[in-house]
């Protein structure tokens, strides 16, 4: 079990600490809810977490199969939604290493839905995914 502490620091700032390791992030209320949008907002923690969680996967998955994923990139996009404000989209762009084949490419997808994170969201979260 990992504790993370959460500490509001105050003008809209949170400091989170991974009380294992000491390391430290901060988040920020975004623009669109009334922040200043200096730092990453809590959502988009949640969809950097979707992101490499996704990454982290197909890293295992490629040192599993002797194939290298060096230079593969997830540029993630969460649209919000109202009533009640939630993220209602993930929209990702996945850039596979050129020599990829399309046959790698569909069996590297597998781990969109093998993420943990994804199999934590709500259902109706649309997720959009596009690839080079």
């Amino acid at each position: 079990m990992t504790k993370i502490l959460s500490t509001y620091i105050g003008d809209g700032k949170t400091t989170l600490t991974h009380e294992p390791t000491g390391a430290q992030i901060q988040t920020d209320l975004p623009p669109d809810n009334g922040g200043k949008g200096r730092l990453f907002s809590p959502t988009d923690l949640l969809a950097s977490a979707f992101a490499s969680c996704i990454l982290t996967i197909m890293g295992k998955m490629a040192e599993r199969n002797g194939e290298k994923l060096e230079g593969a990139c997830i540029e993630i996009e969460k649209v919000m939604a109202q009533n009640p404000r939630r993220i209602g989209e993930f929209i990702l762009h996945i850039t596979f290493p050129p020599y990829f084949t399309p046959s790698q490419k569909q069996r590297y997808l597998g781990a969109v839905q093998a993420c943990p994170v994804h199999q934590t969201l709500r259902e109706d979260i649309k997720i959009t995914i596009h690839t080079d």
